[in-house]
């Protein structure tokens, strides 16, 4: 395309086009230029001669074609704004319009190239015809350089964007971002609503732990021996405490509790992982008329929460037995960690919203979540209160005579099997435990182990006699010594050689009359009757703990074995397993598991008995009645060994001992005295035993006489009758 030119176009006759002097004097009309051929022009200025179609005609017809004067192809400046006036349209000059020199010279017509159809871009035929302008037209002069032009097609415009497309394209972008923007909108009210809710609650929420009652412990009476009472503790936030030293002189009084120690406690405190500590108690079970006032005087950084309290009525009554818990409700001695998880229950929790800075309330109407705690259940034990109080009086009474001692005592019922009192000393205040000794806390009834002594012989002539090695007829002269490997054994009692009755030989408690008998028996049988009568096993009482004893296996006999197993000695037993032998004995020669719960009571109210006893026959009933007789030799003999513990009005059975205790293998100082007994031994209903072991070995004296209270207050306290109407038989210890 040739370059436009910066000059105006001129006609053929040199005048310049688009000048009012170029009119038409015929028709007065105005020459083709200025402002009407500004009209003619195309969008990009650019105008074909409208004699074009006619050079094209002469050129085919074979005519020499004539270039067109730069003028008539430059194009004004002017058009294409006029254009835009015009409304874009094509066509300011006409087909058909003549131009007309300033000489009245005519020119040939320009068209201006109409822009290309939208539905068919390429077919030219089709473009539209140029817009004439009304009025009369010149006629046609032919243009010859047209005509000697080679025809050539002509250019087509470049395409214009099309407003339509771009506006269809800019809805469907913007439909577009609107539905992604509506979905996820959707999707984070209903999908990730919970997580972004979650999110920002717990920065709102509230927390508050509701402890779950732990579970009482009661006697078989129902009486409480330990039980949780409500309370408060009371506790600090060191970063809001002002002035910790009048605030401790302030809570002094009220906690009972040094001002010093408490001011200690409110000191601002590091956390390991950084940050100060927002929390430390200052007193835990405080009574709630206390807590009360602490409340009123409104101190900074001073709170006041719901709390547990344990409470032990009876102060050391039972207190080997039931032990004790911490601050926290968890059980650390005795039943209270034995049944620890069923004492405790599930803690509950509260979460609720609340408002922030001076708004710390719970919100209405916003979240709130509550888990309701769970109370533990509650432990209905065979002890009887009254009994256990009277049992440990007695105890400590006789103990008092003796230094540095440690005392036992059981109280079973013969038929069931029930513990009905079980004491230790020491002993010491279950409600204050941190103020004893750990040795006070023990519960020597089942930790106590000891060489039971003479109180084993029961067992020795009790196989004999299930064995037929015996009858209650026997009698055998008895030496005063006897030697087995390299040991000797003597009697208290010399017979000299004399004929002994059975017995004689329990009331005298004849060593040598044992080990003879014993030597019949054989020892694989003495130790089957050892472990049918409970020894060498722990009861499964329902003690945490408990010792279960040692017996010497065949194996391991030695020469002098066979001299001190049948007499008590190289056999560790605790006092309940030799108290559950005797009840053995008692209940016609059938072993009752000892055992210390009667119900579990759930927190419904729902009782559910404990375990059934094991139980298992030892010795046949004749067998057991025979041995109850021989046995109450021992309480009624001149110068029986248990003359100490015969209870007036009541036949009694049972066996005194002299033993020796051990302390990690090794043999401690002194003896232990014990003494077992059953009354009344016509039809036994209780079994007592007794056992001291004292430095100085005055446990024998006090063994028998602590017996004999404890059975006669148990005899009296469950009405049992006299035996007045049925007597002991007359013993001889020498028959002739």
């Amino acid at each position: 395309m040739p370059p436009r030119s910066e000059e105006p176009r001129r006609d053929a006759t040199g005048s310049r086009r688009g000048s009012s002097r170029g009119a038409d004097p015929r028709s007065g009309e105005p020459g083709i230029g200025g402002i009407s051929d500004a009209r003619a022009y195309t969008p990009r200025g650019r105008t074909i001669r409208e004699g074009g179609g006619a050079a094209r005609a002469a050129t085919s017809g074979g005519a020499e074609p004539r270039r067109t004067p730069r003028s008539s192809r430059s194009g004004d400046p002017f058009r294409p704004a006029l254009q835009v006036l015009d409304g874009g349209r094509t066509g300011a000059t006409r087909t058909g319009r003549r131009e007309t020199a300033a000489g009245g010279g005519r020119v040939g017509v320009v068209r201006t190239v109409p822009r290309p159809s939208r539905a068919r871009p390429d077919d030219e035929d089709d473009l539209p015809p140029p817009r004439r302008r009304p009025g009369p037209r010149a006629p046609r002069r032919p243009d010859r350089a047209a005509a000697r032009r080679p025809s050539r097609k002509p250019r087509r415009p470049p395409k214009l964007a099309d407003p339509r497309r771009r506006l269809r394209l800019g809805t469907l972008l913007t439909l577009a971002l609107f539905a992604t923007i509506g979905i996820r909108l959707v999707y984070l009210q209903t999908v990730d609503t919970p997580a972004y809710a979650d999110g920002g609650l717990a920065k709102r929420l509230a927390v508050v732990d509701l402890p779950a009652p732990r579970g009482a412990i009661y006697d078989r009476t129902g009486a409480p021996l330990a039980h949780s009472v409500e309370a408060r503790y009371v506790f600090a936030d060191p970063t809001r405490v002002k002035d910790r030293v009048a605030t401790a002189r302030l809570l002094s009084p009220l906690l009972g509790l040094p001002a010093s120690e408490l001011a200690e406690k409110m000191k601002r405190r590091t956390l390991p992982g950084g940050g100060e500590s927002q929390f430390q108690y200052l007193a835990r079970g405080v009574e709630i008329d206390k807590a009360k006032q602490i409340v009123a005087l409104d101190l900074a950084g001073i709170g006041v929460h719901r709390d547990e309290r344990r409470e032990v009525p009876g102060g050391d009554l039972a207190a080997n037995l039931i032990g004790f818990t911490s601050q926290d409700m968890v059980g650390l001695e005795g039943l209270e960690a034995k049944y620890d998880d069923l004492l405790q229950g599930q803690s509950g929790r509260k979460r609720y919203e609340v408002g922030q800075g001076d708004l710390a309330a719970p919100i209405p109407g916003g979240y709130s979540e509550t888990t309701e705690p769970k109370p533990g259940s509650s432990l209905e034990l065979t002890i009887d209160r009254d009994l256990q109080f009277q049992v440990q009086r007695i105890l400590s009474a006789q103990m008092a005579q003796t230094r540095g001692s440690v005392g036992a005592a059981v109280v079973l019922d013969v038929a069931t099997g029930e513990v009905l009192a079980q004491a230790s000393n020491p002993t010491y205040n279950a409600a204050t435990p941190e103020e004893s000794k750990s040795t006070a806390r023990e519960d020597a009834a089942t930790s106590f182990v000891v060489d039971p002594g003479s109180i084993h012989k029961a067992i020795t002539y009790g196989a004999a006699l299930q064995e037929g090695v015996i009858t209650p007829e026997t009698e055998m002269p008895i030496a005063n010594s006897i030697t087995k490997g390299d040991v000797t054994f003597r009697d208290t009692h010399p017979a000299n050689g004399r004929r002994m009755s059975i017995p004689g030989m329990l009331a005298y408690s004849s060593n040598v009359g044992t080990i003879e008998i014993a030597d019949r028996l054989g020892k694989d049988r003495l130790i089957d009757y050892q472990k049918r009568f409970g020894l060498g096993q722990p009861t499964g009482e329902g003690m945490p703990g408990e010792a279960s004893g040692r017996l010497l296996p065949a194996a391991e006999w030695s020469g002098s074995s066979y001299g001190s197993v049948p007499i008590g000695h190289s056999v560790d037993a605790t006092p309940l397993q030799m108290a559950a032998a005797y009840a053995a004995i008692a209940n016609d020669g059938r072993y009752v598991q000892p055992h210390l719960i009667k119900d579990v009571i759930g927190p419904d109210g729902k009782r559910t008995p404990g375990p059934n006893p094991v139980t298992r026959s030892v010795l046949s009933p004749a067998n057991a009645a025979a041995l109850r007789t021989m046995l109450e030799a021992v309480t009624t003999v001149e110068g029986a060994t248990g003359r100490a513990a015969a209870v007036s009005g009541y036949r009694v059975a049972g066996k005194t001992g002299t033993g020796l205790r051990y302390v990690d293998g090794r043999q401690q100082p002194g003896e232990v005295g014990s003494f077992i007994g059953m009354a009344p031994a016509e039809k036994p209903r209780y079994v007592v035993a007794v056992f001291v072991w004292s430095p100085g070995g005055e446990g024998g004296a006090v063994a028998a006489p602590a017996f004999r209270e404890m059975m006669g207050f148990t005899l009296r306290h469950y009405r049992v009758p006299p035996s007045a109407t049925s007597r002991s038989p007359k013993f001889e210890v020498f028959p002739r």
